[in-house]
């Protein structure tokens, strides 16, 4: 493994218990306000959000990026795009029904596709 990819491979492995906490807090929301989860919107885009699974996907394309016959630079662009799809996709979703009665995203979720073309 390149020193690129052991330190990309670090940050992700601290950032991943920083993930779960949201996990678990979004879990408490659910769970202690019965109200929250009937929003049909919120659970359609929860479903989508699995940062935790992008980012251990992210952690196993590290491998793959050190193999491949890419420039350096290109190779860093690559180590950083794939964490921070993993990162910015959920935070998208997250961030676009903050409304409790939304029934529609917000303009935010637009933002989505920077994320998605990473």
């Amino acid at each position: 493994m390149s020193p690129q990819s052991r330190l990309v491979a670090g940050i992700l492995l601290i950032l991943v218990p920083a993930v779960e906490f949201g996990g678990a807090s979004i879990l408490s929301l659910l769970v202690g306000d019965p109200g929250y989860a009937q929003n049909d919107l919120r659970q359609d885009l929860w479903r989508a959000a699995h940062a935790g699974v992008w980012l251990v996907l992210s952690l196993i394309a590290l491998r793959y990026v050190d193999e491949a016959t890419l420039s350096e630079g290109m190779r860093w662009v690559v180590h950083i795009a794939f964490p921070a799809a993993a990162i910015l996709m959920p935070l998208v979703f997250f961030l676009s029904i903050l409304s409790p009665d939304a029934t529609e995203p917000n303009a935010l979720i637009n933002m989505a596709t920077l994320p998605a073309s990473c």
